[in-house]
């Protein structure tokens, strides 16, 4: 495993569609293995190979119970993932992304959402996603469809680490 470089905005990649994978070979399984690896350094709960200037549909998860910190997180890798069904119900939550830096937004996300996809073995699998976990793989999949979190954000602002306040960005 190696730790791949997280590229930022304004990268181009960032903004590209991605492709549909169709080799599930080794070199499907060690992009996985470093993205996992270089999630979990940065750190994050979510990264996109589009995060690692790799264009293809590819999204790996790492997150526990919202409620429960004592449960160990749960790891999703998740192959060409789709959203079946999105829920009426929405709710505003702040993000963050790792491709941008410094940055958080409040952005309105389906509340829990059914997702489906491929495992890295090229395995069918659905996912039914509520809160967080709803909101990470809405995130994740938007990266593969070029969206960034400040597409959607109703707000975007820095957060001020020194004073433990907020300022407004443009």
């Amino acid at each position: 495993m190696a730790l791949r470089e997280i590229i930022t905005v304004p990268h181009p990649t960032l903004r590209r569609n991605a492709r549909k994978v169709t080799d599930f070979g080794p070199d499907l399984q060690t992009l996985i293995d470093d993205m996992v690896e270089t999630m979990r350094v940065a750190p994050g709960v979510g990264l996109a190979a589009t995060q690692v200037d790799v264009p293809l549909q590819v999204i790996v998860v790492e997150f526990g119970d919202e409620d429960d910190e004592t449960v160990k997180p749960s790891l999703y890798t998740l192959v060409n993932p789709e959203i079946l069904r999105p829920s009426r119900e929405t709710i505003i939550g702040t993000e963050g992304c790792l491709s941008i830096p410094n940055l958080i937004g409040d952005v309105e996300r389906s509340e829990s959402i059914t997702v489906k996809a491929l495992t890295r073995r090229g395995q069918p699998t659905k996912i039914k996603a509520h809160g967080w976990l709803a909101r990470i793989f809405q995130h994740e999949i938007d990266h593969l469809n070029g969206v960034l979190f400040t597409d959607r954000a109703e707000q975007v602002w820095q957060p001020d680490t020194e004073s433990g306040q907020v300022a407004l960005a443009d």
